[in-house]
Order: structure tokens, then C-alpha cells, then sequence
């Protein structure tokens, strides 16, 4: 089930080359990736799932309110983040040249259907 809507996050989303269900514990529910040997998604959440877990304490000691997305963009990856709940995160990862806009919008509707 989660990696469907996974598979049609990453098909409908240009550029996109994966796609990844995963807790803030840094242990992958399910992902998805087009050439699992170009991007390991799941290291790439793991690594990143404690800095998003920074930023939740970051804005929590602000009191700004939880956190409901974060983009990281590097030279190779862009990487859309979805807070699903106080466990669960969803992530897409583009090309740089992909469409984050779309990713973006596809990410936030998507989220209540996982």
C-alpha cells in the first residue's frame, strides 16, 4: 500500500528519482527509487532524519509551531520532506533540475493518503 503511493509520488513528480516512508527513529517504513543503484534512499533519510529531527526542536523552543515541511537542496539532490505525524516523515528526492514545485504539491496531498 505505501509503496504505491510512493511509486505514483515518484512517476508523477519530474525529475524525481525517489521516494521514501520513514520514521524519525531513522528506520525506513517502506521507500521507493527508480535506480536504487544511483540513490540509496534510505541512507539519504536515515542521515537526514536526525537534522529534521533538530529542526523540530528547533521550532518547538521558538514556539513556532510544529514543522510541516523542510527542503534540502545540494549540488546532486534535492530532497522535499513531509511531516506526516510526531513518528512519520515522508520524503521525495529530485534531480537538481527536477520540478520542486510539483514535488512539493504532490507531497501534500499525497501525505494523507500514507
Amino acid at each position: 500500500m505505501f509503496r504505491d503511493s510512493l511509486r505514483t509520488l515518484v512517476e508523477k513528480s519530474d525529475g524525481a528519482v525517489a521516494g521514501l516512508l520513514m520514521g524519525f527513529d531513522g528506520i525506513a517504513v517502506e521507500s521507493y527509487a527508480k535506480d536504487a543503484q544511483k540513490l540509496d534512499i534510505q541512507t539519504v533519510g536515515m542521515e537526514f532524519s536526525f537534522i529534521l529531527a533538530q529542526v523540530k526542536k528547533a521550532a518547538d523552543i521558538i514556539e513556532g509551531g510544529a514543522v510541516e515541511e523542510v527542503s534540502i537542496r545540494t549540488e546532486k539532490l534535492t530532497l522535499l520532506i513531509r511531516v506526516l505525524s510526531k513518528d512519520y516523515f515522508v520524503a521525495l528526492a529530485l534531480a537538481p533540475t527536477g520540478n520542486t514545485g510539483k514535488g512539493r504539491y504532490l507531497l501534500r496531498v499525497t501525505a494523507p493518503q500514507i
